[in-house]
């Protein structure tokens, strides 16, 4: 694959039908209408393992958003990693695929061309398994904060 003309992705990973799960992709749309005329590409998906490769190549930088629940996490906790200090997200670790860090490292073996800047930013959330449109109480009150946490880290990171 050819290098994209946006050398930065910012990918939300979930369902938008399973309550908060839907958290990532709906805030990655919010930040795509807030930022459509910048050097970044928004997208949103529902793979994670060695599906995400093929989402990922060719950028420079990529920020993937996901949700992630913790034993002692709080809703709406943000939490932000690089590959080598990252915990297993909702996503990234689907028990029926390779785990994210296995297939960057089979990624880089085969020659895909791997972004060089990887963040993945994590959204404690309550609900993942009830169909629903809306956030759980807990999360939906503290979307507007999770919001502008996620927007001022992109801002920084992608020098926008």
């Amino acid at each position: 694959m050819e290098s994209n003309n946006k050398n930065i992705l910012v990918l939300g990973l979930g369902s938008e039908i399973l309550m908060d799960d839907g958290i990532c992709p709906k805030l990655v749309k919010f930040l795509q209408k807030k930022y459509h005329n910048k050097q970044i590409k928004f997208d949103t998906s529902t793979v994670g393992g060695l599906d995400i490769l093929e989402l990922i190549q060719g950028y420079q930088t990529v920020i993937i958003i996901d949700s992630i629940k913790t034993r002692n996490g709080k809703p709406g906790d943000v939490y932000y990693f690089t590959p080598s200090d990252y915990k297993e997200t909702l996503h990234l670790s689907n028990i029926h695929d390779v785990s994210f860090l296995n297939a960057l490292t089979l990624g880089k073996e085969i020659g895909i061309n791997i972004p060089e800047n990887i963040r993945i930013i994590a959204i404690e959330i309550v609900e993942d398994t009830v169909f629903g449109n809306s956030f759980t109480y807990e999360l939906n009150k503290r979307f507007h904060e999770i919001t502008q946490a996620i927007e001022k880290f992109i801002i920084q990171f992608a020098e926008i």
